[in-house]
């Protein structure tokens, strides 16, 4: 009985990192929304400076869940500058939480706060942070014939013109699956448990970061899109290198020299503690218990309004 508890403590471990993402948000908002208030005379330049700390601690809070609480180790792959710096950050999408790459990556870098995405149209819904996102500079975008490409154009562009850092995150493949076509789906599962490609743990994350100066990037559309086709291509020959190399020894890491790099509690830790200490704190009392959930409730009806109309 005692080992059935502690198996059914183990599978349910993920958890507690689900119900503190989601349940410190009516706080988070709520800290942010204060902000953007007081800030409302300001500067724009004042409230996106605290607004980018603000979108730090909280993902700080997320890479502490992601990195230190699931004991995973972060092997990187190529040379990833610590200084701040924009960045236009391209990669493949092969999972749900490939965003939280890029978040390693640039807290590493010292730009966390600077990341935005260019999001699909459907992740606007998410309560409370759905309309967040927008605010902290995301956009989001419809994908295939519904892509209104001028529209993402406007929103770059004023974000060029508000001198924002920027760490600017895009997943040129888009969808990871279409629920339309089971069939594919079901195969695909099938095939990846018999070569044992799931799992239920993952103790490393290999990430390839090749970083290429602006310069070396073709301005004119026709050789952009040459450009990026043989930027993927290069990425898929190094993925199937990585799983399927003829010579054992290389298989499950890439080419070039590899670091192990482990993040400080320093940068992980108080954001946990601020975030969780606030929404414990407001909990504690009846009239905070009223205003968090009135925030739930509310802020995610004002979310979807203001998405819906802005978005």
């Amino acid at each position: 009985m005692l080992l059935s508890l502690v198996l059914h403590t183990y599978s349910m471990r993920y958890v507690l990192p689900a119900a503190v993402m989601m349940g410190t948000a009516p706080t988070y908002v709520l800290a942010w929304g204060a902000w953007r208030l007081l800030s409302a005379l300001l500067p724009a330049r004042v409230y996106r400076e605290l607004d980018d700390r603000f979108y730090s601690i909280y993902q700080s809070m997320v890479l502490f869940f992601f990195e230190h609480y699931t004991g995973v180790q972060i092997i990187i792959y190529g040379d990833l500058p610590k200084n701040k710096e924009n960045v236009v950050y391209l990669s493949n999408h092969q999972c749900t939480v490939d965003w939280i790459v890029a978040d390693m990556l640039a807290v590493r870098q010292n730009a966390l706060g600077h990341v935005r995405y260019v999001l699909k149209d459907g992740l606007k819904w998410l309560p409370l942070y759905g309309w967040y996102f927008s605010q902290h500079g995301g956009i989001y975008v419809k994908r295939s014939a519904k892509f209104n490409e001028k529209e993402m154009n406007n929103k770059l562009q004023a974000q060029v013109k508000a001198e924002t850092p920027m760490y600017l995150v895009i997943f040129p493949e888009g969808t990871r699956y279409n629920p339309e076509m089971p069939k594919v789906i079901a195969d695909s599962q099938l095939f990846a448990d018999r070569e044992e490609f799931l799992c239920k743990e993952c103790p490393k994350v290999h990430v390839y970061f090749d970083r290429i100066e602006l310069k070396d990037i073709p301005e004119e559309q026709m050789y952009m899109r040459r450009w990026l086709h043989e930027r993927f291509d290069i990425k898929d020959k190094l993925l199937i290198e990585f799983y399927d190399a003829k010579d054992s020894t290389r298989r499950n890491k890439f080419p070039g020299k590899c670091v192990n790099s482990r993040l400080s509690l320093k940068k992980t830790l108080p954001s946990l503690l601020f975030l969780g200490g606030l929404t414990a704190s407001m909990l504690l009392t009846e009239s905070g218990r009223k205003l968090y959930v009135k925030t739930w409730i509310y802020g995610t009806l004002i979310g979807y309004l203001w998405v819906s109309i802005k978005a």
